[in-house]
C-alpha cells in the first residue's frame, strides 16, 4: 500500500521522533513496564505504522467485505443488513426447567437457542445410571431419551428457530433424538437450522469429553457430515471449537492454529468418504473464544477467516464461494471470569462482546456475571444478553463494516498471528498430522505450557487480574445464585423408568442391534440412530451398543 520511497522518508521520520519528542516525553515520564505483552505473551511495540506491515495489499490482504479473502468479513453489508444471531447458552436440571428458561430469553429477545447438556449426557449415561451418580443438572440439563428431547422443546417451533448443541462423542444421537423431536411437531428434517457441536478431536486436545478412540470416533462426525450434505441442507453438522482449546490455557495463536488444523482435518475425512467438497463445505462452521486482549482476539478472527478462505480455495480447490467462508459463534471466556467481585465480570463480558462484534461474528454468547458460582440466574443471564443488545442497538459500531480494517497494529496482529498458525501447521505435519499428534501429546503439551506460564505471571504479579491479584475486596457476596428443583433427579428417574416400561422393548432391541451392525460394517449409522431414537432406547443403551463396537479410550501418558 506505500511505496519504497514513502516508506524511507517515513522511517526517517520516526527516528527523528523517537530522538526527539518520545525521548523528551519519556525522560519526563517513564513507561510503566519495559516489555509489554498481549495476554498471550506477545510483545507489543510502542506505537505502528506502515512500517510495521510494509507487504500489506489492499487486494490481496484485506479485500471488500463479502469478497475472497474475507478479511473483513463474510457480508459485503456487514451487520448494517442484519445483526448477529443472540445466543444465550443455557441448560440446567430436568428438561421442565430449561424449557421455561429458553422461553424466558426468546420472551426476551435471544434470537437462537443454545443447549447445555449436562455431564452424565456428556459421556453418553443415562441420568440413573451408576457412573451419572451426583452430577444430575449440574453442568445442563439431562436428555437420557427422545422424550427428554420432546419436553425439551415442547411449545417452541423448531422449524421457526435455530438450535445449537453442545455436544460431542453423543452428538450424533442427540442430533437423532431432536430430528425424531422435530418429526414430532411435524417439522421434516430439511426445515431444521441450528448446529451440532461434535468437533472430537478438541475433546482430546483439551475439554477431555471424549467416549470412543479416535479413529471411530471421527467416522461418526463424517457419518453426520455425510448425512446432513445429504439430508438436512441448512444445518450445520459441526462447530470446529477453539473455545474449549482456549479454555484449557491456550494462547490465541494455538487456538487459531490447532481449530484451523482439526477443521483441515475434517475436510479430509469428509473428502476420503467420497464427497465433494463444495457439497459439504458451505456446513461447516466455527466456534471461537474471545479473551480479554481486545484488538489480539480481533485480529484472530480476521485472520481465520482468510487462512480458511485461502486453504478451501487454494488446497482443496473448492469452487462455490460458499465453501470458502468462515462462519463463526463465539463466546466471551468463561476462563476470565472471577468470583471475587463477580459483578465486574459484567465489564469483562462487555468488552469481550465487543471484540466479538467487531471481529465479524455470526453468532454470540455472553457469560453471565456469576457463571465462576454457578449456572446463570435469570437476573445474571438477563443482563448478559442486554449487553449483547447494547453493543447492537447503542454504540454505533453496527454502522460501518469491519471499522477497525487498516488500524497498522490490528494489521500487523493479523498478519502475525496467521504467520505463527501457518508454523504450527507445518509442525503438525512434520509430526505425522492431527491424529498422531492427538497421540504423542503435541498438542496437549502445548496448551500446558502455555497455561503454566500465563498461571505463573499472574502468580508472580506480573499479569493484573483485578479482585483476583490485586485491587482486592473482602465484602460478602450478594448476588442471588441459581436453585435447580431439588425434586428435579427424582422426577427424572421416574421418567425413565416410566419410559422404559411403556415402550415397545422389541423394537427398541431391533433398533440397537441394527445400529450394532452398521458400526460394525461402513454404512452410515445415522439412519439407525433414528430408528433407536424413535424405537425411544435412551442415550445409554445407543452409547453401549457403540462402545461394544468401537471400544472406549483411554488417553496416554505423556511425560
Amino acid at each position: 500500500m506505500f511505496d519504497q520511497e514513502t516508506l524511507e522518508r517515513l522511517r526517517a521520520e520516526q527516528q527523528r521522533w523517537a530522538a526527539t519528542t518520545l525521548a523528551e516525553s519519556t525522560a519526563r515520564l517513564p513507561e510503566r513496564w519495559g516489555q509489554f505483552t498481549t495476554i498471550s505473551g506477545r510483545p507489543v511495540q510502542r506505537l505502528y505504522t506502515p512500517l510495521d506491515a510494509p507487504t500489506l495489499s489492499y487486494s490481496t490482504d484485506l479485500g471488500f467485505p463479502g469478497e475472497y479473502p474475507f478479511t473483513r468479513g463474510i457480508h459485503a453489508t456487514g451487520y448494517r443488513g442484519r445483526l448477529w444471531t443472540m445466543r444465550m447458552f443455557a441448560g440446567f436440571g430436568t428438561a421442565e426447567e430449561t424449557n421455561a428458561r429458553y422461553k424466558y430469553l426468546l420472551a426476551q429477545g435471544n434470537t437462537g437457542l443454545s443447549v447445555a447438556f449436562d455431564l452424565p449426557t456428556l459421556m453418553g449415561y443415562d441420568s440413573d445410571a451408576p457412573q451419572a451418580l451426583g452430577e444430575f443438572g449440574k453442568c445442563g440439563v439431562a436428555v437420557s431419551s427422545l422424550q427428554d428431547m420432546e419436553v425439551l422443546f415442547e411449545g417452541i417451533p423448531l422449524g421457526e428457530v435455530s438450535t445449537s448443541m453442545t455436544i460431542n462423542s453423543p452428538a450424533a444421537p442427540l442430533w437423532a433424538f431432536y430430528i425424531a423431536a422435530a418429526e414430532r411437531q411435524g417439522v421434516p428434517p430439511g426445515a431444521l437450522r441450528g448446529t451440532t457441536q461434535n468437533d472430537i478431536l478438541k475433546e482430546y486436545q483439551a475439554q477431555k469429553e471424549y467416549v470412543f478412540p479416535p479413529e471411530p470416533s471421527m467416522r461418526l462426525v463424517t457419518d453426520t457430515i455425510e448425512y446432513g450434505a445429504r439430508h438436512l441442507p441448512q444445518w450445520n453438522p459441526i462447530s470446529i471449537s477453539g473455545y474449549h482449546i482456549r479454555e484449557a490455557g491456550a494462547t490465541a495463536a494455538q487456538e487459531l492454529a490447532f481449530t484451523l488444523a482439526n477443521g483441515l482435518e475434517y475436510v479430509r475425512w469428509a473428502l476420503r468418504r467420497g464427497l465433494a467438497v463444495d457439497d459439504f463445505a458451505p456446513r461447516l462452521s466455527f466456534f471461537f473464544n474471545v479473551h480479554n486482549d481486545f484488538f489480539e482476539e480481533i485480529a484472530k478472527l480476521r485472520a481465520a477467516r482468510r487462512i480458511w478462505a485461502r486453504e478451501m480455495r487454494q488446497t482443496f480447490g473448492a469452487h462455490d464461494p460458499r465453501s470458502w467462508l468462515m462462519r463463526f459463534h463465539t463466546q466471551t471466556a468463561g476462563v476470565s471470569l472471577t468470583a471475587q467481585q463477580p459483578e465486574i465480570n459484567v465489564v469483562r463480558v462487555a468488552i469481550q462482546a465487543l471484540a466479538a462484534v467487531l471481529g465479524g461474528a455470526q453468532s454470540l454468547h455472553t457469560n453471565s456475571l456469576d457463571e465462576a458460582l454457578a449456572l446463570p440466574s435469570e437476573q445474571a443471564v438477563t443482563i448478559a444478553l442486554r449487553t449483547q443488545q447494547i453493543i447492537a442497538h447503542e454504540t454505533g459500531v453496527t454502522h460501518t463494516v469491519d471499522p477497525l480494517g487498516g488500524s497498522f497494529y490490528l494489521e500487523r496482529l493479523t498478519n502475525d498471528l496467521e504467520e505463527e498458525a501457518y508454523t504450527y501447521f507445518r509442525r503438525i505435519d512434520d509430526l505425522g498430522g492431527v491424529l498422531a499428534c492427538v497421540e504423542n501429546g503435541f498438542f496437549q503439551q502445548e496448551i500446558a505450557d502455555s497455561a503454566h506460564r500465563f498461571q505463573r505471571e499472574v502468580d508472580a504479579r506480573q499479569r493484573t487480574i483485578v479482585g483476583v491479584n490485586a485491587f482486592q475486596s473482602d465484602e460478602p457476596l450478594r448476588i442471588p445464585l441459581l436453585k435447580m428443583n431439588p425434586q428435579g433427579y427424582e422426577r427424572q428417574a421416574a421418567r425413565l423408568a416410566a419410559l422404559r416400561e411403556s415402550r415397545d422393548a422389541v423394537a427398541v432391541g431391533h433398533a440397537l442391534d441394527g445400529l450394532r451392525q452398521a458400526a460394525q460394517g461402513t454404512e452410515n449409522v445415522m439412519p439407525h440412530l433414528l430408528d433407536a431414537a424413535r424405537a425411544y432406547a435412551t442415550l445409554g443403551e445407543i452409547m453401549d451398543a457403540l462402545r461394544e463396537v468401537f471400544g472406549v479410550y483411554r488417553e496416554p501418558v505423556v511425560l
